[in-house]
C-alpha cells in the first residue's frame, strides 16, 4: 500500500522538494504502528473491561445463591438476622471486587405465589433506585426474592457501545435469586 502512494505521489510531485519528501521512509514504521496501534488498544481495553464486568456479575451471582441459601433454609430468620446481619453474610461471600460495604445493595422480598414476584428494573431515568429495597425474610413456605445489586463503572466505551445503563458510566449489576422457603420449623408467616 505504501509503494502504490509513493507512486502516485511521484507521478504528482516533480519537485526536488518533493522528491526528498518521497524517498524519506525513516519514520514509516512509526507511522504505520500509530494508526494500528491506537484501535488495537482500544479494542483490547474494551475486551478487558467486558470481560471484567461479566467476572464481576458472575461473582454476584454466586455470592447470591450462596447467601439466599440463608433464608431458604431458615437459618437467617432462627438467627435473628436483621437487613445489617444479611448483609454483612452477603459481604463475606464476595470477593474483594467489590466495595461491599458502601456499594452493594440487598433486597429481600416475601410474595404469595410465584406469578406475583415483581421483575420491574430499579433504574428509574437513568438513576439506581434504593426507595423500594427491604428485607423481608418470610416464614417456611414462604416465597421470597432475594437480589444484590452493585454499581459497576465503566471506563471504556468502544464506538457507541457502552456497557453502561446508569447516568454517570456505570453498569446495574443484578443478581436474583427466586425461591420458597423450606418447612424449617418456624412460624408460617408470609
Amino acid at each position: 500500500m505504501f509503494d502504490k502512494i509513493t507512486e502516485f505521489l511521484r507521478g504528482r510531485w516533480r519537485g526536488g522538494i518533493g522528491r526528498r519528501f518521497i524517498k524519506q521512509q525513516d519514520g514509516a514504521a512509526a507511522v504505520e504502528f500509530a494508526l494500528v496501534a491506537t484501535p488495537f488498544l482500544a479494542l483490547t481495553f474494551a475486551i478487558i473491561e467486558s470481560a471484567l464486568v461479566f467476572f464481576a456479575g458472575q461473582t454476584l451471582e454466586a455470592a447470591n445463591a450462596d447467601a439466599a441459601r440463608l433464608i431458604m433454609t431458615g437459618q437467617a430468620q432462627t438467627g435473628g438476622f436483621s437487613a445489617t446481619d444479611f448483609k454483612t453474610q452477603v459481604c463475606n461471600r464476595i470477593a474483594a471486587l467489590f466495595d461491599c460495604n458502601g456499594g452493594v445493595y440487598v433486597d429481600v422480598k416475601t410474595y404469595t405465589n410465584f406469578s406475583s414476584v415483581s421483575t420491574t428494573s430499579p433504574i428509574t431515568n437513568g438513576q439506581f433506585d434504593t426507595s423500594k429495597m427491604g428485607y423481608t425474610p418470610g416464614g417456611p413456605g414462604c416465597i421470597v426474592k432475594v437480589s444484590l445489586y452493585y454499581q459497576w463503572p465503566v471506563y471504556v466505551s468502544l464506538l457507541g457501545n457502552n456497557l453502561s445503563n446508569l447516568n454517570g458510566n456505570k453498569r446495574l449489576l443484578v443478581a436474583t435469586a427466586v425461591f420458597r422457603n423450606e418447612p424449617y420449623g418456624g412460624s408460617n408467616a408470609c
